[in-house]
């Protein structure tokens, strides 16, 4: 049994309110009690956080169907360099995952390729059409940890009314790509003044923030969780926060280029710029930052969405929505929100990267406690470091974030008490 123990390192774990500098003993693939003297390997994280292993709950791995774009390899890898010791996969594959034959596919390809620990979301609607939905019950015996349509927006209120009631039945988290497409036509990118002076179709605020109120109505009708995914807008911060100060079972969470870039960013028709919901004004990211701030919005995650080079260098137009984001999300966030606007510390920052997102799915991990899985990710705070697309991991490298530099990166990645990645 291979014995490890992590010294002089500050542990931040959140779940357990625990910030302290003590020792951390890691044995079996499990979080163990002290073994003084028999440890197998020592790693000292002097000047280091010793953190639970962070989560990922919004990430597109591409497979089965889209291999060019991303594999379930080289999505994890890419996970594991950005801290990650668990990822939630979109159902948004080909075939979509809307049957238990096809979580069976991703869970077992998972079990022999993934560096990091890989959930499974299920379809809320068969083939994402939104009008029929999947069969949750086998969904939820082979092991999905939530229900999304992602990438898709079920347009029907009955049909998303029922697809929450059918979940409280197996007590999974339904959580929604908001997107009103009556209101958002063919936008592509925010309907400002931006948009006016490039010549771009719009995507209004209110395309989202419509089906966020959507779903507060439903998930109070309803007493059951709706998780609202990459939170875009002021206005739909506002609608969450009014919503749950009353109570309602509703939640939201953001993605780093949503409170790092600006409509702006697309005046040089750079498709790397081009996401959904799009980049949007200065205004809607101090209400951000400021909804995430007061515990409006509770999980911070990357939407990692890749795509081939060649789908991307095209008119603007025609280029897919989507960016990467898992090596570089976690220093985008610690950079923003605790060096440069101190809006959060640093342990609420793990928090909203473990103890929350664990806790809105359910999970068995997030935690330092005695007993749980040797999932632990060492972090240095200060560490800048500058992003080069060309020594990313994925298999893609759509990002928008080529030579930015960073205050803060994780060091070391260690899943069920092995370490698979480390700077």
């Amino acid at each position: 049994m291979k014995i490890t123990r992590i010294t002089n390192g500050r542990i931040i774990d959140p779940a357990n309110n625990r910030d302290e500098v003590a020792d951390l003993w890691l044995a079996d693939g499990k979080i163990t009690a002290p073994q003084t003297g028999s440890e197998n390997e020592t790693l000292d994280a002097r000047g280091l956080v010793v953190a639970p292993g962070l989560i990922d709950i919004h990430v597109h791995l591409r497979e089965p169907g889209q291999s060019h774009k991303e594999t379930i390899a080289t999505g994890t890898r890419a996970a594991a360099a950005g801290g990650f010791t668990s990822i939630v996969a979109m159902p948004n594959t080909n075939p979509s995952a809307d049957s238990a034959a096809t979580i069976t596919w991703i869970k077992e390809k998972a079990a022999r390729e993934a560096c990091v620990n890989v959930f499974c979301t299920g379809a809320i609607t068969k083939g994402l059409l939104g009008e029929e939905l999947a069969p949750f019950g086998s969904l939820f015996n082979v092991g999905v940890v939530a229900l999304t349509d992602d990438g898709h927006c079920i347009q029907n209120h009955e049909i998303m009314r029922r697809a929450v009631e059918y979940a409280r039945m197996f007590g999974l988290t339904v959580m929604d790509h908001c997107q009103d497409y009556s209101l958002v036509g063919d936008g592509i990118m925010h309907e400002g003044e931006w948009s006016l002076r490039l010549g771009i179709p719009g995507w209004p605020r209110a395309g989202e923030e419509m089906i966020v109120a959507r779903n507060i109505m439903l998930a109070e009708l309803c007493d059951s969780p709706i998780h609202c995914q990459h939170i875009s807008s002021g206005g739909s911060v506002r609608l969450l926060r009014e919503a749950r100060a009353r109570g309602v079972k509703i939640s939201g969470e953001v993605c780093p280029h949503h409170i790092a870039l600006t409509d702006a960013s697309l005046a040089a028709f750079d498709s790397n710029f081009k996401m959904n919901p799009p980049l949007r004004t200065e205004e809607d990211i101090e209400a951000i930052i400021e909804g995430i701030a007061d515990g409006t919005l509770t999980i911070l995650c990357s939407d990692h969405a890749p795509h081939a080079f060649y789908e991307k260098e095209v008119e603007i137009d025609h280029a897919p929505f989507g960016i990467t984001g898992l090596e570089n999300e976690f220093s985008t966030f610690c950079d923003i929100l605790v060096h440069k606007r101190a809006a959060i510390s640093l342990a609420r920052l793990i928090a909203l990267y473990t103890a929350e997102p664990a806790r809105l799915l359910n999970l068995d991990r997030g935690t330092l406690s005695v007993g749980a899985p040797a999932d632990v990710t060492i972090i240095d705070p200060d560490l800048e470091w500058t992003f080069d697309k060309n020594k990313s991991i994925s298999l893609s490298h759509n990002t928008p974030f080529h030579g930015h530099t960073w205050k803060g990166r994780a060091v070391r990645t260690i899943v069920a008490g092995e370490t698979v990645w480390a700077l």
